[in-house]
């Protein structure tokens, strides 16, 4: 899938990939979900399905998170990115961290809060126009839909695919 450059395609991308993906996770066979059958977010790692869950729905929800200090009156440069005690190079950190805070989530929960999120960053993106979107850098030198499109439908389309090869094993 083409990288989106406008409103109507990140919408479409969100969409489109979200779907895929939760086509694929209803294929997941229940007692399976929290086996450590993937490959982790961290080298040399293994998670499970839910663990997948729980770090889409921790990066989905960081970026509303994101977007609410904004709304709260918080400066961008003010916001501590990608979160609080974490830096760009040890995301894996953050993706274990993620995994402990939806450690007691089922893999419908995790389904659920992931829907949620998702539905609430399309009426974000939404509530924004193309220039908004698209027109000037937003974090560095990122638009703010190409930090949503990292954040969205970009792990979805990668969490597809590992759930997919993982799936052929079977």
């Amino acid at each position: 899938m083409a990288i989106p450059n406008s409103k109507q395609e990140l919408l479409e991308a969100m969409t489109t990939t979200y779907a895929k993906l939760a086509q694929e996770l209803a294929r997941v066979p229940p007692a399976l979900a929290r086996e450590p059958v993937l490959e982790g977010q961290v080298k040399g790692t293994r998670m499970s399905v839910c663990d997948l869950l729980a770090y889409l729905v921790g990066w989905n929800e960081l970026v509303l998170h994101w977007h609410a200090q904004l709304r709260d009156g918080k400066r961008i440069e003010d916001i501590a990115f990608p979160a609080e005690g974490f830096t760009w190079n040890a995301l894996g950190k953050l993706a274990q961290r993620f995994y402990a805070d939806y450690a007691e989530l089922s893999m419908a929960d995790l389904q659920q809060r992931l829907a949620l999120a998702k539905d609430q960053l399309l009426a974000l993106v939404d509530a924004h126009d193309d220039a908004q979107l698209y027109g000037r850098p937003w974090y560095t030198h990122y638009t703010m839909g190409r930090m949503i499109q990292f954040n969205t439908a970009s792990p979805y389309a990668n969490a597809r695919l590992r759930l997919r090869a993982w799936r052929k094993t079977l």
